[in-house]
């Protein structure tokens, strides 16, 4: 799948997360399999540029091409403006947000609400393309609700203003995280536009990745929480695409040498508070379904340091792998 002139290796995404798709996690997905991962959202709202938030969230130091950089907003100029910054500042690939269902988001008719004023929608699209030279991508929902289902006009929409790739999840706003993807509407959008389709959705195994792939006509798929705690989706996905076998999962002494590299990055990043805090979130992902893993998370929880954070780490993930040693 091209995205302008970037060729995007696997037909693999990680999906843009609030909170999560950071940097490290950014680097860490591509390492493991993902073709492109989409950073975080980004204000449009220019007084916000210099918070150290934004700033993280803006930094792309070390990471593979293609950088992939989520803008949010409601204002035509100040999105074209924001773009432009962020283009400025290393994004190869801007990609406009209308798809967060987020209440915070929406409150301000940000995210998914945008999907209700199809004009302002053309407007932004507009503004946006015309600022830039990188290519400009848009995530979207199947609509509003379930009576205003309008993501085939958002479609054509985008695909006159220029946008060159369309990544859809398959819910409406109101369905929030709720219910199955609708796949048939991802089907539908792909058939009537020319531009690439990415579909996002409950899709969390190699041999769901091939169904969505296969009955959408999508050029790709988008993984969010699938990924959480397990970055490695993306290879297994590509190993299945490229030979319909499945990959093994990885074994307790692996999944410890990924989490601690992640855990390096992390601590690196945000330095030692914020890092600290930042990976709690992680290794309960990585840790869920474990034997011992909510006393092991309840611990880690509380670790104010990096040292009692990696030594919590560490006896909880050897003593997994001594049990996978003896149980061979």
């Amino acid at each position: 799948m091209l995205i302008g002139p970037y060729k995007i290796s696997t037909p693999l995404i990680l999906a843009p997360m609030a909170g999560v798709t950071d940097r490290p996690f950014r680097q860490l997905c591509k390492q493991l399999g993902a073709g492109m991962a989409v950073s975080e959202m980004v204000s449009s709202n220019s007084l916000l540029w210099g918070s150290e938030k934004t700033k993280r969230r803006a930094n792309h130091d070390g990471e593979t091409d293609p950088i992939s950089v989520q803008i949010m907003g409601t204002e035509p100029a100040m999105m074209a403006t924001a773009a432009k910054h962020n283009a400025d500042n290393g994004a190869q690939i801007i990609d406009i947000n209308m798809g967060c269902p987020a209440k915070k988001v929406c409150n301000v008719l940000a995210g998914s609400a945008l999907m209700q004023n199809e004009a302002l929608v053309k407007d932004i699209l507009e503004a946006v393309v015309a600022a830039v030279e990188v290519p400009v991508t848009l995530k979207i929902r199947t609509g509003w609700d379930t009576n205003s289902r309008n993501a085939l006009n958002i479609a054509k929409i985008a695909e006159q203003s220029g946008i060159q790739a369309l990544a859809i999840h398959g819910r409406t706003r109101a369905c929030m995280y709720k219910g199955n993807a609708e796949y048939d509407t991802i089907a539908n959008v792909k058939s009537r536009i020319s531009i690439p389709v990415i579909a996002n959705g409950d899709i969390r195994t190699p041999e769901k990745a091939k169904f969505v792939l296969d009955y959408t006509g999508a050029d790709a798929v988008m993984i969010g929480r699938a990924a959480q705690g397990q970055p490695w989706i993306f290879r297994e996905i590509d190993h299945f695409l490229k030979t319909g076998q499945i990959m093994p999962s990885p074994n307790s002494t692996e999944i410890r040498d990924i989490l601690l590299g992640h855990l390096a990055n992390l601590y690196e990043f945000y330095g030692e508070y914020t890092g600290v805090r930042m990976a709690r979130k992680h290794i309960s992902w990585y840790s869920k379904g474990q034997k011992h893993g909510a006393a092991f998370r309840q611990a880690v929880n509380h670790a104010e340091t990096i040292e009692k954070q990696l030594e919590i780490t560490h006896t909880f993930f050897n003593t997994m792998i001594t049990r996978e040693e003896i149980a061979a």
